[in-house]
C-alpha cells in the first residue's frame, strides 16, 4: 500500500491445547524458529518469541496488510501441522482456540521484548492463568472466565 506508514507492536499470547505441558526443550528453538519465519513471511517483523512447555508469547511490528486474526489463524495452523509433520508429540498437537493480542507504543518494545525473553523466570513466580489475567486486567478487557481456557470434556 503506497503512502501507508503504520508503526504497530503487538504481542500475542496463545495456549495449547488444555494447556498441556507439550512443548519441549528439545524442539522448543526449532517451533520458534518456524513460527518467525510464518510471521516475517507476511512482511511483518519478529521482535521477540518465547515459548514455555504450555503456551506462546510473540512480539513483533505489525504491518496492516492483513487482519491479525488471519495472522494468527495462519501461525496456528501452520505450525501445528509442523510439530505433527515432525511428530514432537505423542498424539496430536492443537492449539486453543483464540489468542490474547495486547498492543505497545513505540517506548514500550524494549520493556515487552525483555519480557517476553524472560519467560521462564518469570514463570517461577507466577503461572501462565496467573499471568494471563493479569494481561486481560491491566489492558482492561472484559471476559467470561468459562473461555479463557477450555478444559478437557
Amino acid at each position: 500500500m503506497p503512502n501507508t506508514y503504520t508503526q504497530i507492536h503487538i504481542q500475542c499470547v496463545m495456549a495449547v491445547k488444555y494447556r498441556q505441558s507439550l512443548i519441549q526443550p528439545e524442539w522448543k528453538d526449532q517451533l520458534q524458529k518456524y513460527i518467525t519465519s510464518i510471521v516475517q513471511n507476511h512482511g511483518h517483523k519478529m521482535l521477540a518469541i518465547n515459548t514455555m512447555p504450555d503456551h506462546l508469547h510473540l512480539f513483533f511490528g505489525f504491518r496492516p496488510n492483513q487482519s491479525l486474526s488471519d495472522l494468527m489463524r495462519i501461525v496456528k495452523s501452520e505450525s501445528s501441522q509442523w510439530i505433527n509433520d515432525k511428530q514432537f508429540t505423542p498424539a496430536v498437537f492443537r492449539w486453543q482456540e483464540g489468542y490474547g493480542a495486547f498492543s505497545y507504543s513505540r517506548s514500550h518494545v524494549k520493556t515487552v521484548t525483555e519480557y517476553v525473553l524472560n519467560q521462564e523466570e518469570h514463570h517461577r513466580k507466577k503461572t501462565f492463568l496467573e499471568e494471563y489475567r493479569q494481561f486481560l486486567e491491566h489492558f482492561e478487557i472484559e471476559y467470561d472466565e468459562r473461555y479463557i481456557f477450555k478444559l478437557p470434556e
